[in-house]
């Protein structure tokens, strides 16, 4: 019997930063248009900037470089990540830039706002995609071929709706209830679509990276690359997915655990063991698809649960979630583009997520990403900038009527007057 080779390696990171709200009180709703703590903002995306995006970009530059076509990955970062980084840290968007250019990174599409919108609205989520796609193309120059929704939410519906904007795959979580036993390491085809594939993320495998690389308690501890290769190599199936959050790389896994000198040694360790990298679109149009993915329930990467739960579990999530719906006729009848900016910024999901109220381990996790004391806090602030959000839209439909009145009365009056110009003198 012909021994198998290893199966591909697909790696993807996600890059995204939030536009976190300041204690916006009850009094400040109908004076104080602004809502997000730029000062905030501006120090984590530096912060995270210096630990994670330059020391990484330059970490995975130099490996692209120095191995050529051999290595190679996926990265999506969200419009907001991208505007804040062109507000506080050109330098570091500029140096994600000399990662792309380097050829060997695919960069792939997503909602601009990171926004969990498709289940609420279709033609909203193709205007952040398509919104996304443009600032990719300004920033980078590209145009992306394969899709992943927010928290790398996945079902059958969206899937077939991707299609129809034009993708050729998108990215999803390997859920062990959806695969019913089956390996995720395949490429794999939604029951209603004609041609589009996804790819099924290694939730083993990309935790170990993401969750227990730096825990001393973990009987793997410490993993080296070469270990870790091995584990690639004897996996089963056509290509190991690994997704994980980009800020993972220095900033969720600090450069003292010894994460730099893992990924600096990850590439050629996995190139020693047969294997070899491919970027999403690759891996996509080389491997078919081994079945149907039939799911029809929304799945994500979160928690144990992998749903919506974490942004969409109790009832401030559930109120909140329909204050924004409620204000987007409005909004959009105002067609007043700050306005609509803001408005989309406030879908952002991490709002939704600080205001998780879970408990236990995960629990944990939500509360060491929330900037605020406590869930309730994080919901009175986003209700009351919304509350603002909708004195802003109503006085704006004020503004604009009373302007469409004054200009039918000067329509009207230059018709009485030019009438009357025309009238002829009477007689005496």
């Amino acid at each position: 019997m012909m021994p198998t080779s290893p199966p591909d390696v697909c790696l993807y990171f996600e890059a995204h930063q939030p536009n976190r709200l300041k204690p916006y009180s009850f009094f400040q709703i109908g004076t104080d248009p602004f809502y997000e703590d730029d000062a905030l903002n501006g120090e984590i995306v530096s912060r995270v900037a210096d630990r994670c995006y330059l020391p990484a970009n330059a970490m995975f530059k130099e490996l692209a470089d120095r191995l050529g076509g051999r290595f190679k990955m996926g990265l999506s970062l969200s419009g907001v990540l991208v505007e804040q980084l062109e507000h506080h840290r050109p330098d570091a968007l500029q140096s994600f830039v000399d990662l792309h250019a380097t050829g060997c990174v695919e960069l792939l599409a997503e909602t601009y706002y990171h926004s969990l919108c498709f289940r609420s609205s279709g033609r909203e989520f193709r205007r952040q995609v398509e919104l996304h796609g443009e600032k990719l193309k300004e920033v980078f120059g590209a145009k992306p071929k394969v899709l992943r929704h927010t928290e790398l939410v996945y079902f059958n519906e969206l899937a077939a709706f991707v299609e129809k904007l034009g993708y050729k795959g998108m990215l999803a979580e390997g859920v062990d209830r959806v695969l019913a036993g089956r390996s995720p390491n395949h490429a794999y085809r939604s029951p209603n679509v004609k041609r589009m594939k996804v790819l099924t993320r290694n939730g083993r495998l990309s935790d170990d990276l993401g969750f227990r690389f730096a825990d001393p308690g973990w009987s793997e501890h410490p993993l080296t690359p070469e270990k870790f290769a091995a584990w690639l190599a004897a996996e089963p199936g056509d290509v190991v997915n690994l997704f994980l959050d980009y800020e993972t790389i220095g900033e969720h896994q600090p450069a003292g655990s010894g994460i730099f000198e893992f990924w600096r040694g990850l590439p050629e360790a996995v190139l020693a063991a047969g294997a070899r990298f491919t970027t999403p679109r690759e891996a996509l149009k080389a491997h078919k698809a081994a079945g149907i993915y039939d799911c029809h329930e929304i799945t994500t990467w979160a928690d144990a649960s992998k749903d919506l739960s974490p942004w969409k579990a109790n009832p401030m999530q559930f109120e909140a979630k329909k204050k924004i719906l409620d204000l987007r006729k409005v909004v959009k009848k105002c067609n007043d583009p700050e306005l609509l900016h803001q408005w989309s910024k406030m879908q952002t999901s991490d709002h939704f997520y600080y205001m998780s109220t879970k408990g236990g381990a995960e629990g944990e996790v939500h509360a060491s990403f929330r900037p605020y004391d406590s869930p309730y806090d994080a919901y009175v602030y986003f209700m009351n900038a919304l509350s603002d959000l909708q004195v802003r839209a109503r006085r704006r439909l004020e503004e604009k009527a009373a302007e469409k009145r004054l200009r039918k009365a000067e329509k009207l009056r230059a018709a009485v007057e030019k009438i009357a110009a025309c009238k002829p003198g009477r007689r005496d």
